[in-house]
């Protein structure tokens, strides 16, 4: 399915002649942003048009899981990385700018000036992390994969 409103869609469906494609194949296409946050930064999506991680099918995950960890290997040792950041936002709220599910691999160096990506310290009571512990465990009791 096609959202000719996406841009990723059109990156997916071949209809974007600006885009600097590194790997493409029937699920997925792997390419540079139009504004990488370092040099070898790429994306990665599925060609279906979905919006979030969980609308992925098995199949699409399984893939995907699968290209990402081998296009991180190809990044860190194409470009010399140190470290590498996979990223994923579900939602405007976790800062998700074009509602079809991309994955970003961003190499890492010392001082490539991004910064850190979580808090230095939250301050959780030991009661809230048990509760919402015990409420994930519970629900993941049905899950089958």
């Amino acid at each position: 399915m096609t959202n000719l409103n996406c841009p990723f869609c059109l990156i997916a469906e071949r209809a974007d002649e600006n885009v600097r494609e590194v790997f493409r194949d029937d699920k997925a296409v792997a390419f540079f942003p139009i504004e990488p946050a370092v040099l070898g930064h790429i994306l990665v999506i599925p060609h279906r048009h979905v919006s979030s991680v969980w609308d992925l099918s098995k199949e699409e995950a399984e893939h995907i899981g699968l290209l990402i960890s081998r296009m991180s290997r190809v990044i860190v040792e194409t470009v010399n990385s140190e470290g590498l950041n996979i990223i994923q936002s579900n939602g405007k709220v976790a800062t998700q700018s074009i509602a079809h599910v991309h994955f970003h691999l961003v190499p890492r160096w010392s001082d490539d000036g991004l910064g850190r990506i979580w808090p230095t310290k939250t301050n959780y009571s030991e009661q809230a992390k048990d509760e919402t512990w015990d409420a994930l465990r519970d629900a993941c009791t049905g899950i089958h994969l």
